[in-house]
């Protein structure tokens, strides 16, 4: 999983060649294995096409979209988006070694082309889809919406050197994917206390924090509490 970090890219356009039945099956199998982990409720559906369809939600940014996951959970679950965020990045790494290129969609598709039950949130949803060599478009979007990838100084504040657990942790969170690319969670390195926060001031932030968490525990092993400025354990 460590590779699939390196590896993972955001993409939006697709083969017209659909998911084999085995890929279909590895995918639904890791969902299951995580909703029983989480007690999320996320979910594979292998058309959502019609999701993508209409102009005026994707703005034309992706082209064969066709399976997907939806990512959601109950409503009255407090870390939901948190969860989706650490869980859904677990998912879409493990997806990124099967072959398959990812992305994750906040606000550019029709949720009501998509059912749910009423005691759900649909958060977001990952596309997912056998990819080709990025084109020319997805490069130039890639290029439109990333900016510099901020550095480890920029992204955790220490009162003392990092030692080189904490150094590989932070060189993965370099590598997670944010809203807008906005890079927002900061990690506080203090008193040998190390924590991870985010402004929580947009409505993916939340999920970018469970993402960061990830990357970080991948890389340096050891778990965060859940919460925004949840506490690292390294054992």
């Amino acid at each position: 999983m460590r590779s699939a970090i390196e590896n993972r890219v955001s993409r939006r356009k697709f083969e017209k060649e659909p998911i084999t039945g085995l890929e279909k099956e590895n995918i639904i199998s890791l969902i299951n294995q995580l909703n029983e982990a989480s007690d999320l409720t996320m979910e594979f559906v292998e058309d959502g096409s019609g999701a993508f369809g209409k102009l005026r939600k994707s703005y034309g940014l992706f082209t064969n979209v066709r399976s997907l996951i939806l990512m959601k959970g109950r409503k009255d679950d407090k870390d939901l988006k948190e969860k989706i965020g650490y869980y859904g990045e677990e998912l879409v790494l493990a997806i990124t070694d099967l072959g398959l290129g990812t992305c994750w969609v906040g606000g550019t598709f029709d949720k009501d082309e998509l059912t749910i039950d009423s005691g759900e949130e649909l958060v977001c949803v990952v596309v997912a889809g056998k990819v080709a060599d990025p084109s020319l478009k997805e490069k130039i979007v890639r290029s439109a919406t990333h900016r510099k990838v901020k550095s480890i100084e920029e992204r955790i504040i220490s009162d003392r050197p990092l030692p080189q657990w904490m150094q590989n942790g932070m060189k993965a969170v370099l590598l997670a994917p944010s809203a807008k690319n906005t890079q927002k969670v900061i990690f506080k390195h203090e008193n040998n206390i190390l924590s991870a926060q985010i402004a929580d001031d947009y409505s993916m932030d939340l999920i970018d924090l469970g993402i960061a968490k990830k990357h970080f525990e991948i890389a340096a092993g050891g778990r965060f509490e859940l919460g925004n400025g949840g506490i690292f354990h390294l054992k």
